[in-house]
């Protein structure tokens, strides 16, 4: 279940892979999630709405936002959302930008 400890975690589990924003943003890779169950994809943003240049669960909609705190900030969010990046309207999961990266590179 995504949580800002667990997208903590996946950026660590995929440093130099190009599966993090600062490694694949130069191509054209955008911070997105997806809701597997439905396939609805959210660009990540910033409360305010505002574009996020990297993973961020508080923009998310309410009906994904299993939990937010006091203070408005996401806690976790439906088992059934990812996180991954959007490149030319297609989503790919952080695998799938590494693979992709990876590919790019030979």
């Amino acid at each position: 279940m995504l949580s800002p400890q667990r997208l903590r975690c996946e950026n660590h589990e995929f440093r130099d892979t190009g599966g993090r924003s600062e490694e694949n943003c130069s191509i054209g890779f955008r911070p997105a999630f997806m809701d597997v169950a439905t396939r609805a994809i959210y660009p990540s943003r910033f409360a305010d709405g505002r574009p996020a240049p990297f993973h961020l669960l508080d923009g998310l909609p309410d009906g994904v936002v299993l939990h937010r705190h006091a203070n408005g900030r996401v806690a976790r969010v439906k088992e059934s959302v990812v996180s991954g990046f959007v490149l030319d309207g297609r989503f790919y999961t952080r695998e799938e930008a590494a693979s992709e990266l990876a590919a790019m590179a030979a």
